[in-house]
């Protein structure tokens, strides 16, 4: 698998922050910051976008008033050196400016793509883990399948569910919800 994510850190410029991101061009690619270094990735395809459209909806009805359910490109920041923007997220409502999400989401959830798969299984998902984000959900389109992850007494990610096809997932937190991998694809799959 290549890995396609274009990793800027500018010699001798030192860390990047939130704010340097604010200056950069709106040009369809999404741009995060872990720990100070920017992350480009391509725009995302038809086929995540769908997904990520469907599970927005899902969840949007089933979502209780203490919670709000967003999709990229909407920030999470943990201080200036991290701008995380995950496919699908759930924040308490009363963490979330117009803005931003400054707090950690209680559930983010990546789509899986060629260019992303790598640095949403590995980096991303140490970076929520670091943030206290109790769910970390990824959709793997190629299967369906859905992959949980939830924090353990000691703060680490444990793998505590995999639905695939039609397998149905209920999902207990943030809120109760059923997923079913295949069904997010709608006519595509």
């Amino acid at each position: 698998m290549t890995v396609m994510a274009d990793i800027e850190h500018p010699a001798d410029s030192g860390p990047l922050t939130v704010q340097d991101l604010e200056g950069m061009p709106d040009n369809g690619r999404r741009c995060e910051l872990i720990d100070g270094v920017l992350v480009v990735t391509p725009a995302p395809g038809r086929r995540h976008q769908a997904i990520v459209v469907r599970l927005w909806r899902v969840l949007e009805v089933e979502c209780p008033p203490q919670f709000d359910v967003l999709v990229a490109p909407f920030a999470v920041h943990s201080g200036d050196k991290i701008e995380l923007q995950p496919d699908v997220l759930v924040g308490r409502d009363e963490d979330f400016t117009e803005k931003d999400l400054p707090a950690p989401p209680v559930l983010a959830v990546e789509v899986l793509s060629p260019s992303t798969a790598i640095h949403d299984l590995n980096t991303k998902k140490a970076i929520y883990e670091r943030l206290g984000t109790h769910s970390y959900w990824v959709i793997d389109p190629a299967e369906p399948a859905l992959t949980v992850f939830e924090l353990d007494v000691d703060g680490n990610y444990q793998q505590v569910a995999k639905a695939a096809g039609d397998e149905v997932f209920e999902a207990e937190r943030p809120f109760p919800v059923r997923i079913v991998p295949r069904e997010l694809l709608g006519r595509l799959g």
